[in-house]
């Protein structure tokens, strides 16, 4: 009897009547490694708002990824340097570094290297990795060999979510000449949404949410969702 009462009450028809969405659609025609399109319907109105607003916040700040955390140069002590047959200066470097993306395939981090001598421009397609790490984007610029120029680097790479400036990236085990570098884990580049109309039987105040997502091609769009949910 208090369990037939309970079941009449208001508050008990809040949730039992509630309309959930009644399936999740992906976009095949324009899906991707890295980019996704979905669509979730139908929601109780305002319902889709508060929801993509959420899986935005989410996905653009909480989702692990791969990044450098530090770097060694030869013949560089600190950022503020310039070497010898290259042409951009150290702080130069470390900002087409930070551009680099990559792909972490071990849960602990690695270190990778360039070690390269010819003439020429050097590009994130020239690390040198044991097969742990991978590179998303290896036409990314990183420095430019001229004349006799050696360029030998290593890079520290480590889990992360988000952003993380060098300070937090020091560590009293780094050797002198390890420089910190701000770190960008985050492997979803981009999100958006709308929301519009969607029709359940002859009613048409229910909500749609269509929501894109770019990420760098180290996880999936469905992955970074899924963690997002």
């Amino acid at each position: 009897m208090t369990d037939n009462l309970q079941e009449e009450t208001p508050f008990y028809k809040n949730w039992t009547e509630l309309i959930q969405p009644d399936r999740l659609e992906v976009d095949k025609d324009s899906h991707s490694e890295a980019y996704g399109k979905f669509v979730c319907q139908p929601l109780e109105r305002g319902f889709a708002t508060t929801i993509g607003n959420s899986l935005r916040r989410i996905l653009l700040s909480s989702i692990q990824g791969a990044a450098i955390t530090s770097v060694r140069i030869d013949g560089a002590l600190h950022e503020f340097t310039a070497i010898d047959g290259i042409l951009e200066d150290v702080t130069e470097i470390i900002l087409n570094l930070k551009e680099v993306r990559l792909k972490l395939n071990t849960a602990e981090g690695r270190t990778v290297t360039i070690d390269k001598k010819k003439k020429g421009p050097v590009s994130a397609a020239d690390i040198i990795s044991d097969g742990s790490v991978e590179i998303m984007n290896p036409d990314q610029h990183i420095c430019t060999i001229t004349g006799d120029g050696h360029f030998k680097v290593e890079l520290e790479v480590k889990w992360g979510k988000g952003y993380r400036a060098a300070e937090l990236n020091k560590s009293e085990e780094h050797p002198i000449g390890v420089i910190p570098i701000d770190s960008i884990f985050t492997p979803v580049r981009k999100v958006q949404y709308i929301v519009t109309q969607a029709r359940v039987g002859q009613q048409t105040d229910y909500d749609k949410l269509t929501i894109e997502i770019h990420t760098d091609g180290s996880v999936t769009p469905e992955n970074a969702l899924a963690y997002a949910g």
